[in-house]
């Protein structure tokens, strides 16, 4: 790694699933941090040590890296992006972008933006690592920049360098992920080269065009989604079949140019889902269509009310005239991880609330409370006619090693495995007197 800039003072705007590792990655790399996170609450849990991420490095928790940086006295929090600007060398931007009715709302990444672009002191360097629509590093700041008067790789530098970790292994792959980056000037990426390596030791591969860059990202995204999808299409055909879709893909992906992913209960998280709603404006805007991802996202998206009715149909047949009742383990939007954003499990749920069927949901790593979540999978099991494994998490999985505790429910009770996380899931069923059926 590069020796280290002397005093080096990071201002990292938006403490979430990607600002908050990332600025704790920046502190153990020995510069001296400023956190702005506008959320108060969020604010005061941090600022107590306390966060609900999974990350750890080296097997040292996040709260104990967080605990330590604030301590260090080298690690301060701020209410406003433009305070902690201010006293910074370099911002480092990570705010999200929502995605409502109207579709994504853009509008606190640019308010922190503007923050930013006032209070930036001559010289500094304002870094966008958002996931954004092509062109809004462009329109929402390189131009925001220009009408304050700033001269851009002058007195200003501006760079785009968006993340590509995966919740869990953030620290790790801010470290070891390659990392791509698009700049205005020779002068800006310099300087934000000299500001990514104090992390990262994979290397910068810089962009002929900071919208090149933009794009890279969300098509990495919009990938995996179509990836899923065709194991999603494979899954329903094996099944058909008589055949495991995950016998299919173990073999498919001996072959070193073959990387299949595996099918599950859908995708979730503001990463997979939304993608399609960062590329489709642009593609549209040159007038192009994009039948392949539509549909890719079509079949997505259908997968969990699939579940939800297989659960609901076997449930109402074993209830009769009482409400069926369902358990469903894992609220998250992937395995072992605490973040239930758009998940697809939390869909779910919510589809068999609405069609009138009482659901017990468990899952102990999801900080939200839904009406339907409860802590005791005992509890969510007793009498159910079905139970959806849905996402994998390390309480549930050991609560599961024994699955004689699943003899509680109904009688001819349906378990759905959408994680594969059963192996012998249906001879070890079938001797509780329990049926089971493997997406």
């Amino acid at each position: 790694m590069p020796s280290n800039p002397p005093n080096l003072r990071i201002a990292v705007v938006g403490l979430g699933f990607v600002g908050l590792p990332l600025s704790l990655s920046y502190w153990q790399a020995g510069a001296d941090v400023l956190g702005a996170e506008i959320d108060p609450q969020l604010r005061a849990e941090l600022s107590q040590a306390l966060t609900h991420h999974l990350e750890a490095d080296d097997g040292k928790p996040i709260r104990d890296i967080l605990a330590d940086a604030l301590a260090s006295g080298r690690y301060r929090l701020f209410a406003s992006a433009a305070e902690a600007t201010a006293q910074a060398d370099a911002t480092i931007v990570t705010v999200g972008i929502p995605h409502g009715p109207e579709g994504l709302d853009l509008g606190p990444l640019r308010a922190a933006l503007v923050q930013v672009a006032k209070a930036a002191p001559r010289g500094h360097l304002i870094l966008l690592r958002s996931t954004v629509p092509p062109g809004t590093t462009r329109k929402d700041l390189y131009d925001l920049l220009r009408s304050q008067g700033r001269t851009v790789g002058d007195d200003i530098f501006v760079a785009y360098c968006p993340e590509r970790i995966a919740e869990g292994r953030a620290f790790r792959e801010f470290r070891e992920m390659p990392v791509i980056m698009g700049a205005f000037d020779a002068a800006s990426e310099a300087r934000a080269r000299s500001v990514i390596e104090v992390v990262t030791r994979a290397g910068v591969t810089t962009s002929a065009s900071v919208e090149a860059a933009e794009l890279s990202k969300v098509i990495e995204n919009v990938q995996r989604d179509v990836n899923i999808a065709i194991a999603q299409e494979l899954a329903r055909t094996c099944e058909a079949g008589g055949i495991d879709v995950f016998e299919v893909i173990r073999l498919a992906n001996t072959h070193s140019r073959v990387h299949l992913l595996e099918p599950g209960p859908g995708v979730g998280g503001f990463c997979l889902p939304l993608a399609l709603s960062y590329f489709l404006p642009f593609a549209q805007e040159h007038g192009v269509v994009t039948p392949t991802l539509l549909a890719a996202r079509s079949t997505n998206a259908k997968v969990p009310p699939l579940l939800a009715e297989r659960a609901l149909a076997h449930a109402r047949a074993l209830a009769g005239n009482d409400q069926p009742r369902i358990a469903v383990f894992g609220l998250a939007m992937k395995d072992f991880s605490n973040d239930a954003r758009l998940s697809p499990a939390v869909e779910v749920c919510q589809y068999l609330v609405e069609a009138g069927a009482e659901v017990r949901a468990v899952d102990p790593a999801v900080p939200t409370r839904f009406p339907f979540q409860g802590e005791d999978p005992a509890w969510a099991v007793s009498g159910a006619q079905a139970l959806l494994l849905l996402t994998r998490q390390s309480g549930l999985e050991a609560w599961l090693e024994d699955l004689s505790p699943l003899q509680t429910m109904h009688r001819g009770a349906l378990v759905v495995d959408a994680r594969n996380w059963l192996k012998r899931g249906a001879e070890d069923l079938a001797a509780l007197g329990l049926r089971y059926w493997k997406i």
